[in-house]
């Protein structure tokens, strides 16, 4: 009888130790599903995933590089040895579409659109024409610029999406983070002009601003952190990615105040020329666009012969869906998300049926 003791005494130990291990694993778990949901809440506004870097090539190789001409626009396309292309140069255009590392795009906030694309847009120092690939300039840009991960255009554009963190500069000037369309309307109403357009991108700095041709512009403190649809492309391309701007719609050499005035200016070439606003005018088809092409609406009928909206083409999302991203005030700043129509060209949609004209700019 004296045996069971001396065994009960071994088996308590153990069993409190498998206890305790049981209570850790389980905490463990709890802790990591906790996380994984908390991760899942997080707002992923641009994820940058390194692979497929520009076919392993090095900016400015030029060893088994093969460049074409193609047309309808006129444009210079690069490809390596195996036909992929590197990157495509519109005549008469500053933008530039580089083949990089590849990058997800999302707004979980207002849509479960995914725009997954290896397409890098910047801004080149000159306009496009041909045989400029042999010009200094040129090559010191693309030396710089290819296969390098600095922030583009379509990183700029994602800066000022729903819960996008805060930048600021050396001065203390927050010039990136979650942006609202415009201040509320007094006289308006859900679907209704709810808020104020004229929301520029000084307005969202909260900074006066001289422009080139020396107008200089005050902000108004209701519209500071606020930029509407042709705000947000002024702020993407011209305060970010340095193009020249003017202060309003008169002609000159700067991307203009409005959308109109974007689209009618003779500022790089009109991959869909506006042939005019009505239903009509819809393009037939839009196989031509790319990724960084300023695409133009006509949405509102009190606006007459203006055209009233902008935004920035991104591609095709996991859908296979062309998306692009635009300020509104549905959404309260930019989106490429569901709130006052779906944002996609395809189809028959608000926004694809009132699709007038694209630029590239």
């Amino acid at each position: 009888m004296t045996a069971k003791p001396k065994s009960r005494r071994r088996t308590r130990p153990v069993l409190h130790a498998v206890t305790v291990l049981a209570l850790l694993a389980a905490s463990a778990y709890f802790t990591y599903a906790l996380r994984v949901q908390e991760q899942a809440k997080a707002p992923s506004v641009q994820m940058v995933q390194d692979k497929n870097v520009t076919a392993a090539l090095k900016g400015g190789d030029a060893g088994g590089q093969k460049w074409e001409r193609v047309q309808s626009p006129n444009r210079s396309v690069l490809r390596d040895a195996t036909g992929q292309v590197l990157a495509t140069f519109t005549d008469g255009a500053r933008t530039a579409t580089l083949t990089g590392p590849s990058r997800t795009f999302t707004e979980p906030a207002n849509t479960t659109t995914r725009v997954v694309t290896e397409n890098w847009v910047r801004l080149m120092p000159e306009p496009w024409k041909q045989g400029a690939e042999s010009t200094p300039w040129f090559k010191e840009w693309f030396k710089k610029y290819f296969g390098s991960q600095e922030d583009d255009i379509f990183a700029f554009a994602f800066q000022y999406g729903d819960q996008a963190p805060v930048k600021k500069d050396a001065q203390g000037v927050s010039y990136a983070g979650d942006a609202s369309f415009g201040p509320l309307n007094p006289t308006g109403s859900e679907g209704n002009d709810l808020r104020l357009e004229q929301s520029d991108f000084y307005d969202y700095l909260g900074t006066p601003y001289t422009f080139r041709n020396g107008v200089k512009k005050q902000p108004q403190s209701a519209r500071y952190r606020s930029m509407d649809c042709s705000g947000f492309v002024r702020t993407v391309f011209g305060y970010r990615a340095r193009y020249p701007l003017m202060p309003d719609d008169a002609p000159g050499p700067g991307l203009p105040r409005t959308a109109n005035g974007m689209a009618r200016s003779s500022l790089g070439t009109d991959v869909i020329p506006l042939k005019g606003v009505g239903a009509q005018f819809r393009p037939a088809s839009i196989d031509v666009i790319q990724p960084g092409d300023l695409v133009f609406f006509k949405l509102d009928a009190r606006t007459k012969d203006r055209l009233d909206h902008t935004g920035i083409y991104l591609g095709t999302d996991t859908d296979g869906h062309q998306i692009f991203i635009s300020s509104r005030e549905e959404a309260n700043g930019p989106t490429i998300g569901d709130k006052g129509g779906t944002s996609r060209l395809d189809g028959n949609g608000y926004y694809a049926a009132t699709l007038r004209s694209v630029k590239r700019l």
